[in-house]
């Protein structure tokens, strides 16, 4: 008997909220994230809009913020939903949890990025007769500007850090960057580790913002964001014949995955199980799903052959479900594949349509989200689905939430890159 995982501990920072359930209620009420770019001046972008986090302050969720004043917002969200998780927890302090076997596994994304002092640098010592930069000008003027607690905050291992630091978690501590699948991926190789024995507890989940000139500009590139800017709000149409792209968000999912005989012990509250993982690599393209779902099917597959489910039994997909034209296809054609003609009797929604992409942290918000629909019976809909797309036939739960008791949810998380990430959480039994 493999040792169970539970999940007994949430927190969320979104541009849908600022706690688990405010996440969960303006999802169940069809809300939006979006609006203009504020972080920035974005006017002269294709894209002006994002979902950005509102009303948000470090110092309401711990001491002494100013201990990270030289963060990036990733740690900086980290920190907050990570502290409301692990006071969901009851493990905050708790006096009897050994901190040796209590670790960090996250899918946090880079942190500051230094655009004005990285570009001033730049211009200032660009000769345009040679069409090039003096390095050396750049180096001096560098050691100048740049500021050497905001370049180490780049550092994709900080974050992770400042938890361990802060909350005293002294077990393994790992953070992966998988694009879009990281969270997801930390909280499943996060579920490994307790199972190997190697940890009794592990805070895990995803903390990302994109919204700044250089992911912004990126992602235009890519022609992948939506450009639909009179109208922010309906921008996101995951599955819609419409649809023209992702919305950039940002935020934190956290969650306390616990061996359940160590839950047990201490009395803990289990929200739900952890009991399927599946992880594989499309091995194609760098910005494409395969066109036949190869990664895709296979990843779903493994998910569910790790928690001995069949398909029909899933009562519940969360989808990636990007609002790209490619995305949205090739996951509705491995849902098909795989779930054969349960595919159409399973409520699939994407709640990008209404927070957006969170790249690193979507995965764990989104899990976050199917624990909350098994334990109140309500699924979030999918927003602004309005033009049936013949390639995307599924029940996409339009645009209203939707009562239905479930006991086990699919959770997909497919990454630039080709990394492809399925999760499946379910109601516990003892």
């Amino acid at each position: 008997m493999r040792r169970r995982v539970v999940i007994t501990g949430m927190g969320a920072i979104t541009p849908l909220g600022l706690s688990v359930e405010a996440l969960y209620r303006n999802q169940l009420e069809g809300k939006s994230g979006m609006g203009p770019i504020t972080h920035f001046d974005a006017r002269k972008f294709p894209t002006t809009f994002a979902a950005e986090v509102k009303g948000f302050e470090l110092g309401q969720y711990v001491k002494e913020p100013e201990r990270w004043r030289y963060s990036g917002l990733n740690t900086k969200f980290a920190m907050a939903a990570a502290k409301q998780a692990l006071e969901h927890g009851g493990v905050l302090d708790h006096p009897t949890i050994d901190r040796t076997r209590f670790g960090v596994y996250l899918g946090s994304g880079e942190g500051v990025q230094d655009f004005h002092n990285l570009v001033s640098q730049i211009a200032l010592n660009y000769d345009p007769a040679k069409n090039e930069v003096d390095t050396a000008g750049f180096a001096r003027g560098g050691l100048e500007h740049f500021h050497p607690g905001h370049e180490y905050e780049q550092e994709l291992h900080t974050t992770p850090a400042h938890l361990a630091d802060y909350f005293g978690l002294e077990g393994p501590n790992y953070n992966c960057l998988t694009a879009c699948a990281a969270s997801s991926q930390a909280i499943g190789e996060a579920t490994e580790l307790i199972r190997g024995n190697e940890a009794d507890l592990i805070l895990s989940g995803g903390a990302h913002s994109m919204i700044h000139p250089f992911g912004v500009t990126g992602f235009n590139l890519l022609t992948a964001l939506s450009t639909h800017n009179q109208d922010p709000t309906r921008a996101s149409r995951p599955f819609d014949l419409h649809r023209d792209g992702f919305v950039l968000g940002e935020g934190a999912g956290m969650l306390v995955l616990e061996e359940l005989e160590h839950a047990k012990r201490r009395g803990a509250t289990i929200y739900g199980e952890v009991t399927g993982y599946g992880s594989t690599a499309d091995a194609f393209r760098m910005t494409d799903s395969h066109p036949e779902g190869r990664g895709a099917i296979a990843c779903v597959e493994g998910a569910l052959k790790d928690s001995g489910l069949r398909p029909e039994q899933i009562g519940y997909i969360n989808a990636h479900g990007t609002s790209t034209q490619v995305n949205d296809k090739v996951e509705t054609l491995a849902i098909k594949q795989v779930f054969g003609d349960a595919a159409y009797r399973t409520p699939v929604s994407s709640s990008k349509s209404m927070l957006g992409h969170l790249i690193a942290a979507a995965g764990a918000v989104e899990l976050i989200t199917c624990v909350m629909a098994i334990r109140h019976g309500v699924l979030p809909p999918t927003m602004n689905y309005e033009t049936p797309d013949p390639e995307c036939d599924l029940d996409y739960i339009p645009n209203q939430s939707r009562e239905k008791r479930i006991d086990h949810a699919l959770s997909n998380s497919f990454g630039f890159g080709g990394q492809n990430v399925s999760l499946i959480v379910s109601r516990f039994v003892a």
